[in-house]
């Protein structure tokens, strides 16, 4: 779930969708908690490292997904934003 946000950034060039943000979002905070779960199964830290992996998971993922934004976008923005008025004629 979390790819195809960054697949469609990193290799189409395009805005991921919302849905595909949310969801990503979603599933890398299932994963990272189901992982920090399994690390100290039966223990009494088990739920401040599930925390933690939520925390470092949203953290990587907004991290990732805002590189990908911040690399590609800003380019074709500025490309855009310059005004096509063409050249003043030179003096006589």
């Amino acid at each position: 779930m979390i790819l195809p946000g960054l697949i469609s950034a990193a290799f189409y060039r395009r805005r991921p969708s919302g849905l595909q943000i949310s969801l990503g979002l979603a599933f890398t905070i299932v994963l990272s908690g189901l992982l920090g779960y399994i690390q100290d199964v039966g223990t009494s830290r088990v739920w401040e490292n599930v925390a933690l992996a939520i925390v470092g998971g949203v953290i990587l993922y907004v991290a990732i997904l805002a590189y990908l934004v911040y690399l590609y976008f800003p380019k074709r923005a500025k490309a855009e934003e310059q005004p096509t008025t063409s050249p003043s004629a030179p003096p006589h």
